[in-house]
């Protein structure tokens, strides 16, 4: 009884990885801005958004383990961090010079891919039933869609729709991580079955 007092509600959770989730899209975004080669003359910076996304894989773990109350949600937790570590971890190998091939970045997509499936999976109920399920549908798809952009990186390194496309995809999903609520209503609408909305 005491640990659930103690139990941060699922919205704080999504509000942690909104921030790392904007901190990432922020330095995709500016790496867009200057160009990869600007940005590459100070070495440190090519292994800034691969690191932090690595390190947001790792405490995704946690979450797995002490956040969640099925196991559906436990799987979509576990792919989330498994696809992040793959994603950082072929990055900071590319930025190291270690990994050359520019097909690695086809781990990017299949993060992006893993996630809004895990996203779209583990929502048990529809569109309209509260706030937090309304998020959880429009992030997979959001998404399932985006995974084109790391897709399309892969084959046009050079492409900045595809570096743009990629690093705002971040943006996006912190802001509808932000938006999340519990128990709270959508577009006016909340189910009955939901619960007392308490925010």
């Amino acid at each position: 009884m005491i640990l659930a007092g103690i139990k941060p509600q699922a919205e704080f959770v999504h509000w942690w990885f909104a921030t790392g989730f904007l901190i990432l899209g922020l330095l995709l975004v500016s790496e867009a801005v200057v160009g990869h080669d600007v940005w590459a003359m100070r070495p440190w910076r090519r292994y800034l958004w691969p690191s932090f996304a690595f390190l947001m894989g790792v405490l995704m773990f946690p979450v797995m383990t002490f956040f969640t109350n099925s196991t559906i949600h436990m799987i979509a937790h576990g792919s989330w961090a498994q696809v992040l570590l793959l994603t950082g971890g072929a990055e900071l190998g590319l930025a190291r010079g270690k990994l050359h091939s520019q097909y690695w970045r086809l781990c990017s997509a299949l993060g992006l891919a893993v996630s809004g499936a895990a996203f779209l999976v583990h929502e048990q109920n529809g569109w309209l039933f509260a706030r937090a399920a309304f998020l959880h549908h429009l992030a997979g798809w959001t998404l399932l869609v985006a995974a084109l952009f790391p897709l399309l990186q892969a084959f046009r390194p050079r492409s900045l729709t595809a570096a743009y496309g990629f690093g705002f995809t971040f943006l996006v999903l912190a802001v509808i991580l932000y938006s999340d609520r519990d128990i709270a209503p959508i577009f006016g609408h909340l189910s009955y079955y939901a619960g007392v909305p308490h925010r």
